[in-house]
């Protein structure tokens, strides 16, 4: 058997061109790239999550009611759109990485950022041109994020030997996925003292990161010189952004459906988006210097972990969403909690969530250096499909000690395998094309995120549409309202009522408005009161909800089954580093590690 890349030395590439003959040299300042990837990919995750609970302070600071039917679609779109721009953007920034350094590239994406954030603070209009503002502005710095999420796995993979690459990888996503739950608290108490600290928060970090990586990061992984696959690129982004984008208005009402999946815009978006990455994968086969170099696909680690990745993001992406209404629409308020105040405490009450990533995943990627990803990805992903399982035995006023340990069961489950999966496609890539790699990689797991949502949601207006009409009509004609009123608000789609409890607006008062002048003050104040309105909507709340988890079960258990498939400890050797760049199918052979 071969030597390990850690037992010789290899010729690579640093950031001036010159060689690097040994390995310390090599591995030289690892822990220092360590720190600073994790704070770019954390920087990234935080604001994918932190206007989640500060958008109710955001819409009232540009004056701007995100329920009007005209106002749904600014909704979506500041709250998805720098996950759209994210997704779409990672590969081929990965591959700029590859041709042009990637330390270069990502101490772009930490100025960009920084600037982006800067921007969307200063957004001095109100109404639909602020809102609009503010959704440009974070589609712009969703550029930035894509550059760091780009690359940052890529130069850890240069940065460490294959034998502590499962620590630093780790170390690194559970960053990443820590911070989408971090992001929910620092949302939730900054947005109630000024909403443009929700922005401000990430430009001293931004520029702290840009000045550190720009004088302590180099390059010390192999550089491909190559042209830009322009086609390529088109044919990918557009693809992509009209499926992102079609998700995106399918779980909008259309016309007198209550989703948008009927809407034959919808339709040609989704079916467009397919079409043009048919294309795309057309085009990659044909052009000499691709993008993205498909046979990558033909080794075994890379495609299960991803395929594993993939599904493990749909099954936990939409889940925080559901939750947090579940929280808020629901727990809270039948526990004594106001509706204004339902936003922070929802991501105080997930907290489990959070300490489960942070500690099972250095554990875990520490143990598949050692081990190998298998057992570890595979066991995480059958401990998930338990959790999302005993959550559906959980009632809708549950006792939180339970409901606490499930979410800490789910994300340890989570950690155990997120960090061995990355370890392990990481490592079975070529080094002159971990870039391109680790942009695909993300580009799975982003754009799951947003199919879950759009799946999610799905289901639990399924689950609502069903039972929610009737049980809201009668429930509002016992108490007063008029019969034509209360059947009209019934009839108004599911998602309203859903959006207001996750802004927390009070539901019953945003339905109702003016009517609620003329009930008496005592009726009024029982319908917008803490009680009526949770469990008018907790049961058929709860079928859709239960629906839900089932599906991130099925995901999850899928995944363990990709998860299994990769096969043994593989990791990819370089013979020597290439003086000059090769064809894919002239990489040196890879070989399968026994565990």
């Amino acid at each position: 058997m071969r030597r390990p890349p850690g037992e010789r030395s290899l010729r690579l590439l640093d950031t001036g061109g010159a060689p690097v003959t040994s390995e310390a040299d090599r591995y030289k300042g690892k822990w220092l790239t360590l720190s600073n990837t994790t704070l770019g990919v954390l920087l990234v995750t935080i604001n994918s999550s932190i206007i989640l609970i500060a958008l109710p302070d955001i819409f009232r600071g540009v004056k701007l009611n995100p329920l009007t039917p005209s106002h749904s679609s600014l909704f979506l779109w500041l709250l998805m759109g720098f996950m759209v721009a994210t997704a779409v953007l990672v590969v081929s920034f990965g591959r700029l990485g590859d041709m042009f350094g990637r330390v270069r590239m990502y101490n772009l994406g930490f100025a960009v950022f920084s600037f982006f954030s800067i921007m969307l603070s200063i957004d001095w209009m109100t109404g639909t041109a602020g809102t609009l503002w503010l959704i440009v502005m974070r589609i712009l710095q969703g550029i930035g994020g894509a550059l760091l999420f780009a690359n940052s796995s890529a130069i850890l993979t240069d940065a460490f030997p294959y034998d502590q690459r499962g620590l630093a990888l780790g170390v690194n996503q559970v960053a990443a996925i820590a911070g989408s739950f971090i992001g929910l608290i620092v949302g939730g108490l900054l947005g109630p003292v000024d909403w443009r600290l929700v922005f401000l928060v990430s430009v001293p970090v931004g520029v702290i990161g840009t000045i550190w990586a720009y004088f302590n990061l180099h390059d010390k992984g192999v550089r491909t010189p190559s042209t830009i696959d322009w086609w390529g690129n088109v044919t990918f982004g557009i693809g992509l952004i009209s499926l992102l984008v079609g998700i995106t208005y399918g779980i909008q009402p259309y016309g007198g459906s209550t989703m948008g999946w009927t809407n034959p815009v919808v339709i040609g978006e989704l079916a467009g988006g397919v079409v043009m990455l048919i294309l795309f994968s057309f085009i990659e086969t044909r052009v000499p210097n691709p993008m993205f170099r498909l046979p990558l696909f033909r080794i075994r680690a890379f495609t299960a972990g991803n395929l594993a990745s993939l599904l493990a993001s749909v099954g936990r992406g939409g889940m925080m969403f559901i939750l947090i209404i579940w929280l808020q629409g629901i727990w809270l308020p039948l526990h004594g909690y106001s509706f204004s105040s339902t936003p922070l405490w929802a991501g105080i009450y997930m907290v489990p969530l959070t300490a489960g990533f942070l500690l099972a995943g250095p554990i875990s990627g520490y143990l598949s250096d050692h081990f190998g990803a298998r057992p570890f990805a595979t066991g995480g992903m059958i401990a998930a499909v338990a959790s999302f399982v005993l959550l559906t035995f959980l009632p809708y006023d549950f006792s939180y000690v339970w409901f606490a340990l499930l979410l800490l069961m789910n994300g340890l489950a989570m950690g155990l395998f997120a960090s061995p999966n990355r370890a392990g496609i990481m490592n079975s890539l070529p080094a002159n094309q971990r870039g391109a790699g680790a942009g695909m990689s993300a580009t799975f797991q982003n754009s799951a995120m947003v199919l879950s949502i759009g799946i999610f949601f799905t289901l639990i207006i399924v689950g609502l549409s069903s039972h929610l009409p009737g049980a809201l009509e009668h429930g509002l004609a016992a108490q007063g309202v008029p019969r034509f009123k209360a059947h009209q608000v019934s009839h108004l789609p599911p998602t309203g009522a859903l959006f207001a409890a996750f802004l927390g607006y009070n539901p019953i008062r945003t339905l109702l408005g003016p009517t609620l002048v003329h009930l008496g003050h005592a009726r009024a104040a029982y319908l917008t009161g803490r009680r009526f309105f949770p469990h008018l909507i907790a049961p058929p709340f709860m079928t859709g909800l239960r629906l839900a988890f089932y599906f991130a079960a099925l995901a999850c258990g899928v995944a363990a089954i990709a998860s299994w498939m990769r096969g043994k400890k593989y990791v990819h050797i370089e013979e020597e580093a290439p003086e000059a760049p090769r064809e894919l199918h002239e990489e040196p052979a890879s070989e399968q590690l026994g565990t």
